[in-house]
């Protein structure tokens, strides 16, 4: 049974930046309407500080989130998967709406190119906050 608002899991290899920042989008514009969860096969132990100082341009403060590990009741009690990049270390359940968004890795990176990763994050999340609220 689907609980009445839709979970969204957004899902990278660390945990640490690209996932960060698209929960960060979702838990802000969905305004309490979509469950959000993120995680990530291989997390690190901290959210990559570039990518918070990017969030904090936008006014979304992610500095207190921490990664988590992808587990997968996570997988199963999610109506929709977002994953970037983390290929097969991603669970598959049937019934499941899954996305694969192309981002580049935000680690190692300025903060002139992770500006560009969270503006494109930006626009998907709007894109998928519509169409599951549409739904």
């Amino acid at each position: 049974m689907s609980s009445p608002k839709p979970t969204v899991l957004f899902v990278c290899v660390h945990n640490a930046g690209r996932s960060q920042m698209a929960a960060g989008f979702m838990n802000a514009l969905g305004a309490g309407r979509v469950q959000v969860l993120s995680a990530g096969s291989a997390p690190k132990d901290s959210i990559n500080p570039i990518a918070v100082q990017a969030m904090q341009e936008v006014g979304i403060d992610i500095s207190n989130n921490s990664p988590k590990v992808l587990t997968p009741e996570a997988v199963q009690e999610s109506d929709a998967v977002i994953t970037m990049g983390c290929g097969d270390a991603c669970p598959f359940y049937p019934g499941k709406r899954y996305e694969d968004w192309v981002l580049d890795d935000p680690a190692g990176q300025g903060i002139e190119s992770v500006r560009v990763i969270r503006d494109e994050i930006k626009k998907r999340v709007e894109q998928l906050l519509s169409e599951l609220l549409s739904q």
